[in-house]
């Protein structure tokens, strides 16, 4: 399954709002250098889809806050 997925950087907690939309708003704590966030997201979306994060993929949007996400 494939959705989209705006991130938010330097959150005060990480945490999952799902938009009326269908997409999601991935809030983690971790800053947006070397790959932290995109980690923190994986890691989020894995515990909120009771996934395994091997399962998670980001398929595009690696440098910006707008993402397509794939969970198998």
């Amino acid at each position: 399954m494939k959705f989209r997925i705006k991130v938010k950087p330097y959150a005060a907690e990480d945490k999952i709002q799902k938009l009326p939309d269908g997409s999601f708003l991935v809030h983690v704590k971790a800053p947006p250098a070397d790959g932290k966030a995109n980690e923190k997201v994986i890691e989020v979306l894995s515990e909120y889809f009771k996934r395994p994060k091997r399962n998670i993929k980001i398929r595009s949007g690696f440098t910006g806050r707008h993402k397509i996400v794939e969970v198998e």
